[in-house]
């Protein structure tokens, strides 16, 4: 399978790394920086795109898919929701997957929690979020990823931080906490807070090569799929209902 690469920093890199201790798997292009300009000119060349890049360099990549048809695994933080939409409309053309983490320990988590936060809606929810120090975004994709697993329907109110004499917490809503230092490569922990007990489930990434792992699985996968804009938990685990 030839794989095309968006982005060629730290992800990029270990993503060719692990592209080369594959037989199944070849990469064809690396494209970072100023050379996105350059798709314009650009050709099919690749089975799979997988995109490790920046929010600004969507709309040369999604001109490109568009043209050449080619699948693309997607898994750059930061969209906005109009950047998310163009991604969506692209997978009535081609193969598209999202995701904020492409671990799959993070998949079977985000599963567990829609069942978790059904069964204690009435408790207390918070998120502790922990990356390296060079992380650009807060929360984290992958907390934003959580937080739609715990309430899906966007109902309960959303705290970053507290702080003052005026932050008791309120009723139904849900703390979310980032913590930037060193090298971390990732950490997630969901609290729900009950009367007199309390349940955690918290997720630890020990290297980014997980994540290279993880996209490159998807992107076998994703490439015989049907034009559609997939999840991973549906590539793992199938549409729900």
């Amino acid at each position: 399978m030839k794989i095309m690469l968006f982005g060629y920093g730290k992800m990029g890199h270990m993503l060719e790394d692990c592209i080369s201790g594959r037989e199944d798997m070849s990469l064809v292009k690396a494209i970072d920086g100023t050379e996105f300009n350059s798709l314009k000119f650009l050709g099919k060349i690749a089975d799979v795109a997988i995109d490790f890049s920046s929010p600004s360099a969507l709309p040369a990549i999604a001109e490109y898919i568009e043209r050449t048809k080619t699948p693309l695994v997607s898994g750059t933080t930061g969209y906005s929701e109009s950047e998310l939409s163009m991604l969506k409309n692209l997978g009535e053309l081609v193969p598209v997957l999202f995701s904020a983490n492409y671990s799959l320990g993070i998949a079977v988590l985000s599963k567990a929690l829609r069942l978790v936060a059904e069964g204690l809606s009435h408790f207390d929810i918070e998120l502790v979020e922990m990356h390296h120090n060079q992380k650009a975004d807060a929360p984290s994709g992958t907390a934003r990823r959580l937080i739609s697993a715990i309430d899906p329907e966007g109902a309960r109110a959303l705290v970053y931080g507290r702080e003052g004499l005026e932050a008791k917490r309120g009723s139904g809503e849900i703390g979310v906490h980032a913590v930037r230092g060193g090298t971390v490569a990732g950490e997630h922990s969901v609290k729900f807070f009950g009367n007199d007990e309390a349940l955690e489930l918290t997720h630890k990434a020990s290297s980014r090569k997980i994540f290279a792992e993880g996209a490159l699985s998807a992107a076998s996968r994703l490439a015989l799929l049907p034009c559609g804009y997939y999840t991973l938990e549906e590539l793992l685990f199938g549409k729900e209902g």
